[in-house]
């Protein structure tokens, strides 16, 4: 009895763990913000290639919103604020 509740108690510190990497950073597109400066605060904030962050303005701008990061909660916060504070739409999921 004691190794199937250890198991079950295992097994639920492993979904625990993937619920919190399930975050995603997501930007929405707004008239405002040009695709230079959303691809810079994509370098300089989430660390993108210029390449990766030109793919994801494009896809933003396509489709009105893209989850540019994933990772943990604590992870995405920092970057999110810094994104908002350049005037940038951007959430949490």
């Amino acid at each position: 009895m004691k190794a199937s509740a250890q198991t079950v108690h295992e097994e639920e510190i492993d979904v625990l763990e993937n619920i919190d990497l399930e975050n995603v950073l997501v930007i929405h597109n707004d008239q405002v913000n040009t695709f230079d400066w959303v691809i810079e605060t994509l370098v300089d904030v989430c660390k993108h290639s210029w390449e990766q962050a030109e793919q994801c303005a494009y896809i933003i701008h396509h489709r009105g919103k893209y989850a540019v990061k994933h990772g943990g909660f604590e992870k995405l916060k920092p970057m999110k604020d810094q994104i908002t504070d350049r005037g940038i739409s951007a959430t949490i999921q």
